[in-house]
């Protein structure tokens, strides 16, 4: 049963990844001393993952965002045992976090089917409550939304990522030589001719600053959290947000999206990447990526030139730097390849930590049937 209350969300765009609302178990049904009967529990609610469901159809469907499970069955003459009150299930996105209203988290849902519990139902009437039925658990929670996908495209405004996204998959960015285009993460899949399938991220731009939520830095951060990879996207010939800011090199660019991420949340570095040299297609370019070259390949030598705001405690290291111009499509195929590459490196990584891991259960297994005999 679902009834309506009131609800609070953020968004931005058309795009919600954050909305609170009201669940409540249902109360458990009344006992019946004369004969010790028990009442029925009362129902749950329960949030299950579903694949193309989003917050905002729960938002449209359920305006008033009240979930309330229904009441356990009294219990009578005819059926000393209640039923059990009826279920209440709700349909949520894949890749939500569960949270309490003061931030613990509940739990999480990272795949279509898996359930969470959100609101216990009541125990019905009986000898341990003097036959009185208790209310339902009954709390507000905040659904917040981390998308997941296999690459996350991160970068500052205008470095093309939203021309990339266009160019690898079919998806249909919003595109323009202006400064913040991309207002809400666009999620695109790139195709192989094997039928392979490999989805990218496209958040929108980070700021400096973006760590301390400067410019809604929290809201795009976030939803690199949840990506296998990442892919950093760099103009060649810098980037300056306003004539009021400094302007930045691009080796001065990748240092900073890294202190970013760093400061964010240090696990992120962690993150196996790729890096996509954008606008091959402009003038001095390639004098431009000659010189970038030298200072990735040895950072160290240039660092004391740059603020100490600029430079990382820790650097990414990326498994290939590929130069790219969504203009002329230079280096599109040849960064496909890469993203597949390294995708399908990881998981061959991962299933063969997963084939030692069974490896070892199965030897100590037999070792302790062993000792036992």
């Amino acid at each position: 049963m679902v009834r309506c209350g009131g609800a609070v969300l953020r968004k931005y765009g058309n795009f919600i990844d954050d909305l609170r609302l009201y669940v409540r178990g249902g109360t458990g049904g009344m006992g019946y001393p004369r004969l010790g009967g028990e009442g029925g529990r009362g129902g749950d609610v329960w949030f299950v993952a579903q694949e193309r469901t989003t917050l905002k159809t729960i938002r449209d469907r359920y305006p008033q965002k009240r979930f309330l499970a229904g009441a356990g069955a009294n219990s009578s003459v005819k059926a000393l045992k209640g039923e059990k009150g009826k279920d209440c299930e709700v349909h949520v996105p894949v890749g939500i976090s569960v949270l309490c209203d003061d931030g613990r988290q509940i739990g999480e849902l990272n795949a279509a089917g898996e359930r969470l519990l959100a609101a216990r139902g009541g125990l019905g009437g009986s000898l341990a409550t003097n036959f009185l039925p208790c209310k339902g658990q009954r709390r507000i929670v905040r659904l917040d939304l981390k998308l997941i996908a296999d690459v996350g495209l991160v970068g500052f405004p205008n470095a093309g990522k939203s021309s990339l996204l266009s160019k690898i998959s079919h998806a249909k960015p919003e595109i323009a030589n202006y400064v913040f285009t991309t207002v809400q993460p666009e999620l695109g899949k790139v195709m192989y001719a094997d039928y392979k399938q490999i989805s990218v991220a496209d958040l929108p731009g980070l700021i400096e600053g973006a760590h301390a939520n400067k410019g809604m830095g929290h809201k795009f951060l976030k939803h690199v959290e949840r990506t296998k990879q990442l892919l950093l996207v760099v103009d060649i010939s810098g980037f300056q947000l306003s004539i009021k800011t400094r302007f930045r090199t691009a080796f001065e660019t990748i240092l900073l999206l890294t202190k970013e991420l760093e400061l964010y949340k240090e696990e992120l570095l962690t993150k196996p990447a790729l890096l996509a040299i954008n606008k091959m297609d402009l003038p001095c370019a390639k004098d431009n990526l000659s010189e970038l070259m030298k200072q990735l390949e040895n950072p160290q030598d240039f660092l004391h030139l740059l603020q100490e705001e600029v430079i990382p405690a820790n650097t990414l290291e990326f498994k290939d730097i590929i130069p790219i111009s969504t203009y002329t499509g230079e280096g599109i195929e040849e960064l496909k390849a890469c993203i597949r590459k390294s995708i399908d490196e990881e998981a061959e990584q991962e299933n063969e930590e997963y084939r030692k891991k069974k490896l070892l259960l199965l030897q100590t297994s037999e070792e302790g049937q062993v000792n036992r005999s």
